[in-house]
């Protein structure tokens, strides 16, 4: 069976054509995904997103049909149905929700550690003031000299 391309699903609000499938076995691949819709009409896509850190797919797909008449077939007869021994499920996508966590840097979750390093070394240097050496002091602005402005 031919496999559909991994392109970038056009998956929109209120777009009825693209659905989530869950519950795929580890070793299910795009083309055997393809296979099992294709008989329920013309598919753009097949994308199986893949773990980050372990390079397999988590388990879920998005299958994008041509038209939404074909995808609701395909839901009404896939979802609850095996495939390599695995119950499926068969949903209109949603498009992806905001989270909390949606928003936030990937290094986030080290923020705290690093503020609070970022005090801790703060208040390490304070302890060394009493060093005997005067701190470094600003210049004010009285005391820079303003240079020509040559045009």
């Amino acid at each position: 069976a031919p496999q559909a391309a991994c392109t970038n699903m056009s998956l929109r609000p209120n777009d009825k054509r693209t659905l989530y499938v869950g519950g795929l076995e580890d070793n299910a691949k795009e083309a055997d995904v393809h296979a099992a819709f294709i008989p329920f009409g013309e598919l753009v896509e097949v994308n199986i997103p893949l773990d980050n850190q372990t390079g397999k797919h988590r388990g879920f797909c998005f299958v994008e049909f041509e038209n939404a008449g074909d995808a609701a077939e395909a839901v009404f007869n896939m979802n609850n149905a095996e495939l390599f021994g695995r119950v499926l499920k068969v949903n209109p996508a949603k498009p992806m929700a905001v989270t909390e966590r949606s928003g936030k840097a990937v290094w986030h979750a080290d923020a705290d550690a690093y503020f609070e390093a970022v005090e801790e070394f703060t208040e390490e240097g304070a302890k060394h003031q009493d060093d005997g050496l005067e701190p470094a002091k600003a210049a004010t602005a009285d005391e820079i000299e303003p240079e020509p402005m040559t045009f």
